[in-house]
């Protein structure tokens, strides 16, 4: 296995960490304003991911710090051709952020209400276009030889762009009820588990149509095979089984399927980009892969001692801060994220 191979798997396990982590974020920043109409109630369900959701940015910079040092080329790319998307995906997560600073600075209602459909709109919008920038990602876009994205704007919201990101929204959506139902209590766990169950539906209908569409529209179950393994099974399996852990009130097994769901989704998608990391639609061969848009060997090299010193930092402090804040939130909690 070359250091191309490492680096593109490190960068997918980066990739599974930010969906994994921020998507329960985006989730219960969408179910916000739907949970209760009471102010305790919603500073309550913004409590269960207080300690996390900055911590969890701190994936996307990985990812895009991992993307800059090891594969600059998919980064020029990829970051000048999806620049208008990645500046509002950028533009609403700042906002997220300065509502959650900013909501408890006034008691005033409707200045309450501002900041809670600020964080709505911060994580919704972030959720849609990561689908949308993924099914661009695996279905191709216009590069030129030279390595240059030639499209517009409004190319990379084709229909079947649009469908990955309400789908990814929904799914999103999903894992952050599921997470409501392992960290509140009483009455808001009650409407976090009847949200959960109507998100899944949603979910696994679109998710269907998805596939389908992805099986006509691009080529990544033809590279997968007929025998695709176990992963994308089992992503699929994970997800139903969500209802099925929601009707028997097991609320951290049905985290554990949701959260599997998204990681294998993520690893299928890669492994069937594989060796590619952008796919043009205008010539094959000007596709971008892991090898004409890699670092030397020795950039790499240096790059693989610095993942090995601070990656494990990171998943150290992320896991610490979870197990530090792993009980359930209460309305009546005086403490305020």
């Amino acid at each position: 296995m070359d250091l191309q191979t490492i680096w593109f798997i490190l960068i997918t396990i980066l990739f599974t960490g930010f969906f994994l982590l921020e998507g329960f974020d985006f989730g219960v920043g969408i179910l916000l304003p739907f949970m209760s109409p009471g102010d305790r109630d919603r500073r309550a369900v913004i409590n269960t991911i207080g300690p996390f959701w900055d911590g969890n940015e701190v994936w996307l910079i990985s990812v895009g710090s991992a993307m800059f040092g090891a594969f600059p080329h998919w980064y020029a790319t990829l970051f000048s051709g999806f620049y208008p998307l990645m500046l509002c995906m950028i533009v609403a997560l700042m906002f997220r952020g300065v509502a959650f600073e900013f909501r408890s600075k006034q008691e005033n209602p409707a200045w309450r209400s501002i900041w809670d459909w600020s964080i709505f709109g911060g994580s919704a919008v972030p959720a849609i276009l990561w689908g949308v920038a993924l099914a661009n990602i695996i279905r191709g876009i216009p590069i030129d030889a030279s390595m240059n994205y030639t499209g517009g704007f409004f190319d990379l919201f084709n229909p079947y762009a649009l469908l990955c990101g309400l789908t990814s929204c929904c799914i999103f959506t999903l894992h952050g009820a599921v997470f409501l139902t392992m960290k509140t209590t009483a009455a808001l766990n009650a409407r976090a588990m009847v949200l959960a169950k109507r998100a899944w539906s949603a979910a696994m209908m679109l998710s269907a149509i998805f596939i389908v569409c992805t099986f006509l529209q691009t080529d990544l179950f033809q590279r997968l095979g007929i025998n695709p393994g176990i992963v994308p099974v089992f992503s699929v399996l994970a997800l139903i089984s969500v209802r099925f852990m929601l009707n028997k009130n097991a609320a951290g097994w049905a985290f554990a399927m949701s959260s599997i769901a998204i990681a294998f989704s993520t690893f299928t998608i890669f492994r069937g980009l594989f060796p590619r990391v952008l796919v043009s639609s205008l010539n094959p061969k000007w596709s971008l892969t892991i090898y004409n848009a890699a670092s030397s060997s020795y950039t790499l090299g240096i790059l693989s001692i610095v993942a090995l010193i601070f990656l494990p930092v990171i998943f150290l402090s992320q896991g610490w801060s979870y197990w530090i804040f792993r009980q359930r939130t209460s309305v009546d909690s005086e403490v305020e994220y």
